[in-house]
């Protein structure tokens, strides 16, 4: 990883982690808009986990769902993604030696690559056997709050 340090350094001292450092207010204004991008990402997720687990809405096409909640789970992916490089580069150093933020990228990465190669078109079958479909939704939530709770961490642990 000591490879990678120069790029934090970069990243941290450039023009742009020195305008996010220097404004007292911007890290937090940040930080309330990759929240609200993440209450939407895992609000439409929990939604269809929860409709695959057949807690909620049962009566409702899975892939009719999927589709009318793709918007707003796609939204709240861009805000989270675009907000937290911003917030990253404010803090890069500090991000560089915590764990936290390692198993927090760790965790997206899988995040994503699930998301975009086998949740998002799971859930547009309404075919999908009962014991697919409750792994499906296991490995999402897992996933998604796991990366939450890491990022969450950051602050916290380091």
């Amino acid at each position: 990883m000591s490879s990678l340090y120069p790029f934090f350094d970069w990243c941290q001292n450039g023009p742009l982690g020195q305008l996010v450092a220097s404004r007292e207010a911007f890290f937090p204004g940040l930080e309330t808009f990759h929240l609200f991008g993440l209450t939407l990402l895992l609000g439409t997720v929990m939604v269809l986990c929860f409709r695959l687990l057949g807690i909620m809405l049962v009566r409702q096409p899975l892939s009719e769902l999927a589709s009318d909640l793709q918007p707003y789970t796609s939204w709240g992916l861009f805000i989270i993604l675009f907000s937290g490089v911003f917030m990253f580069i404010g803090v890069a150093i500090k991000c560089y030696g915590a764990t936290s933020f390692w198993i927090k990228m760790a965790l997206l990465a899988v995040g994503l690559i699930f998301h975009f190669t086998y949740f998002r078109k799971a859930v547009r079958r309404d075919d999908l056997s009962p014991r697919a479909a409750r792994i499906t939704a296991w490995a999402a939530i897992l996933v998604w709050l796991g990366v939450a709770t890491a990022g969450r961490s950051i602050g916290f642990f380091g």
